[in-house]
């Protein structure tokens, strides 16, 4: 077991511990310290640099236009596959959806994500926090994600898209699942490393929501 190891990852990322010493955890993180990622706001601003309607975005990215609206108005939190399709069709990265105006891209970066403070984008599935959101055109994007979904039924497809990506239990336990391999069961210390492009989906299995850490490429 890695549980005191694990332990300190979760505080240390920011993720406050849900330990006996209360809800801000044994270090006293202070919850609720997410920053909004405005990702409607943000598409609207790049769809009207291209001077393109909704329409012509729907033709670029092959993201419906009523999606594009509903995004742009905040009235829905797109899964990570459409984000990816988003930053395609727009040609910038993902990163770049959420990283301010003047994201970091000189030599010899560093990014400094503190406790609680990553970028926010949650599903029915996924409570997902970017990592490093401040840099931009990075070769993989890391992502701390409290996994809501209990079953595949909670998922109205599963997730496949370009690029590999690595996943790291830091908490609970999951079942994940990919299209060409058994399901299998992962609990704390437990890691998977996929073809993106490979169908996938993961589920909590532990009495609480399991705490994963994603590393995507592309």
């Amino acid at each position: 077991m890695i549980t005191t190891d694990a332990t300190k990852c979760v505080t240390n990322l920011g993720i406050p511990h849900k330990g006996p010493t209360g809800p801000t955890g044994p270090n006293g993180v202070v919850q609720n310290r997410k920053v909004p990622h405005r990702l409607g706001e943000r598409l609207k601003k790049l769809r009207q640099e291209r001077r393109w309607t909704l329409g012509e975005a729907g033709q670029h990215t092959g993201v419906a236009a009523s999606t594009l609206s509903k995004i742009e108005n905040d009235r829905m939190s797109p899964t990570f596959d459409v984000v990816q399709k988003l930053a395609t069709g727009f040609d910038v990265s993902v990163i770049e959806f959420f990283a301010n105006n003047t994201g970091l891209q000189a030599s010899g970066r560093r990014s400094l994500t503190l406790a609680g403070t990553g970028r926010s984008i949650e599903t029915q599935v996924y409570a997902n926090q970017l990592l490093a959101s401040d840099l931009v055109h990075k070769k993989i994007v890391p992502v701390l994600t409290r996994v809501k979904a209990r079953s595949l039924e909670d998922f109205d497809e599963l997730s496949s898209h370009d690029g590999e990506e690595f996943m790291f239990v830091l908490e609970g336990a999951v079942f994940f699942h990919t299209e060409l391999y058994e399901p299998v069961h992962m609990q704390e210390g437990d890691s998977v490393y996929i073809d993106s492009g490979m169908q996938h989906a993961c589920y909590s299995v532990s009495k609480e929501d399991a705490l994963v850490l994603w590393m995507y490429t592309g």
